[in-house]
């Protein structure tokens, strides 16, 4: 048996022992049901690592016993919990990915959903952005990292916000004078300066909400 078709085994596998349908699994990592069966026939060659990652934590199994880099059994991940206290399943929830956010100059904001991160339920978040640039780095977002929105109209001073400038957008900390009606959003980079907004300029700003979580790409 080949690399792909043993992957393709052990998936299902692992989706027969906890009784889902292809279609079910689909769902859980946002493929469809014809994906998940060529997966399971070994027909596609190579699975992209977040799609793998989500797949084995749906299945509770480790992505490397699917990957074939671990040769042990699977976990018994119900079993587990029933006898530990400390030990929980993962349960994974979509969020929709809105366009690109900019760390760093801001661009345009393409509210139109594109497609579907996979993450805890734990995350309180409504839905989450790709960040572009380097100007949050001191806060440990990067190019290209998932950002989890909590949506709101304002935030606390020192949040990390994602803002909406015109047309525009952007990610940064958030620090709103309320006596002198002044706005102040400041990069975790010391190579940008503040955008400052005060009185009428303000009516071209909108915050879509806080930054709650955030997950670096594979």
């Amino acid at each position: 048996m080949n690399r792909e078709a043993e992957i393709g085994r052990r998936i299902k596998q692992r989706r027969e022992e906890l009784g889902l349908t292809q279609a079910e699994l689909g769902e859980a990592v946002s493929l469809n049901k014809s994906t998940i069966q060529r997966y399971e026939s070994g027909k596609i060659g190579k699975i992209k690592r977040p799609v793998m990652a989500a797949m084995a934590a749906r299945l509770g199994v480790s992505p490397a016993w699917l990957e074939l880099d671990d040769c042990s059994a699977p976990p018994d991940v119900e079993g587990l919990c029933a006898r530990f206290d400390n030990i929980s399943p993962v349960r994974l929830k979509r969020f929709p990915v809105l366009g690109e956010i900019a760390c760093g100059e801001p661009i345009w904001a393409d509210e139109d959903k594109q497609s579907y991160i996979m993450s805890c339920m734990d995350v309180d978040a409504d839905f989450c952005l790709r960040a572009k640039g380097d100007s949050m780095t001191n806060a440990q977002i990067n190019d290209g990292d998932i950002v989890f929105i909590k949506r709101c109209d304002i935030v606390e001073n020192g949040d990390i916000a994602a803002v909406i400038i015109g047309d525009e957008a952007t990610l940064k900390r958030w620090y709103y004078d309320r006596d002198n009606n002044k706005l102040v959003l400041m990069a975790e980079n010391p190579k940008y300066p503040p955008l400052v907004y005060m009185n009428e300029e303000l009516e071209r700003v909108r915050c879509l909400g806080k930054a709650v979580y955030y997950m670096g790409t594979l």
